[in-house]
Formats: C-alpha cells, sequence, structure tokens
C-alpha cells in the first residue's frame, strides 16, 4: 500500500495495466451487478436536483424505475445506491447509442447540460472505496466482465491510476495525485 494523505493506494492501482474498450465490453458494468453505482451521501441531492433536467435522456424502464424507487435507492447491504431496472441489474441512468451502453447522467454532462459528470464511483471504476473513519483504502475491483479493458491496459502498457488520473484529482485533487506519483516514483 502507498499512503497518500489520508488514503491508502493498493499496489495493484500501479501494477494491473487497464484501459476501458467500450467496442469489447458494449458498458456491460452499467447492466451488471449485484445492485446500483454506489453513491456518496451528497450525491444523493445532485441526483434529486438534476434529474428533471436528464430525464429526457433516460430509457422509458430508467425513468419507471426512478419514478418507483426515487433517484438514489438503499441496496441489500443499506449502501447508498442508483436505482436498477431488470431485476437489480441495469442502472436506472442508462442510455443506449449503436449498441453500446452509456450514462445519460455523462450524456447531459458533455451537452452542458448539467455541470456533473456522474457518480464519482462510476467515473473511478474498476477503483472502488473502502472508508474507514480515519482514511480511506483505494482497491483494484476485478470483474471478469472486464476483461477485455485489461488486455487493452497491457497492449497499451496504462496502468489503472494513470487511466483513471482524471476522476482521481476529480475525488483527491491535483496535489493529491502529484503526491500519488512521487510516492509511486521512490517506490518504483
Amino acid at each position: 500500500m502507498i499512503e497518500v494523505q489520508s488514503a491508502l493506494v493498493h499496489e495493484d492501482l500501479i501494477k494491473e495495466d487497464f484501459v476501458c474498450n467500450l467496442s469489447k465490453c458494449k458498458g456491460i458494468c452499467c447492466i451488471e451487478g449485484d445492485s446500483g453505482a454506489p453513491l456518496e451521501q451528497s450525491e444523493k441531492a445532485i441526483l434529486e436536483e438534476i434529474y428533471p433536467k436528464i430525464k429526457h435522456l433516460l430509457a422509458p424502464k430508467g425513468i419507471a424505475a426512478i419514478e418507483e424507487y426515487g433517484t438514489s435507492v438503499l441496496d441489500l447491504d443499506g449502501d447508498l445506491t442508483t436505482p436498477c431496472v431488470d431485476g437489480n441489474k441495469e442502472c436506472a441512468y442508462v442510455t443506449f447509442e449503436n449498441g453500446i451502453t452509456k450514462c445519460a447522467i455523462e450524456k447531459a454532462y458533455e451537452e452542458g447540460i448539467v455541470d456533473w459528470k456522474k457518480p464519482i464511483s462510476c467515473h473511478l471504476y474498476p477503483i472502488r472505496i473502502t472508508q474507514y473513519p480515519e482514511f480511506e483504502v483505494l482497491n483494484y475491483d476485478r470483474w471478469h466482465i472486464c476483461k477485455d479493458a485489461c488486455t487493452f491496459g497491457r497492449e497499451l502498457k496504462v496502468p489503472v491510476y494513470k487511466f483513471l488520473k482524471d476522476p482521481l484529482i476529480r475525488k483527491y485533487g491535483a496535489d493529491w495525485y502529484t503526491e500519488l506519483e512521487e510516492n509511486i516514483a521512490i517506490e518504483s
């Protein structure tokens, strides 16, 4: 583990390679899983605020799920997540373009409709954060559906932490990311 301020970064984020390959996986991570995307408490209010602005981008079944369950829900473990449709699989916020699953929130962001890109857990994937009272641990979440991203990352020689530079800066700030790079250089 590498310590960066109040976060511990698992070495797999440095040693393992990863680059999303939507042409291969078709965005399956947004339609598979045990529950919706993890949310930070502050993101609950953001989803409530932006829902009317992005509703027109959502699939009818996504709208139905949000209208029934709300813009965020508690999953079976009591964790705050995005709501799902189709038996807790597909995120209610997905949209489909040319056979590829995409995030309607991110689409609205790219179109200038909202100024929030998407839940940070989605932006950071395959990093998953475990929070403790005094620190956070950043782990690499291995999921078989991302094998093409692992292969593509190895081909391009892009470690997880470099692939996720922008979301890591979004979450922790530029100084944090610079410190991470400095600590990695020391460890190498």
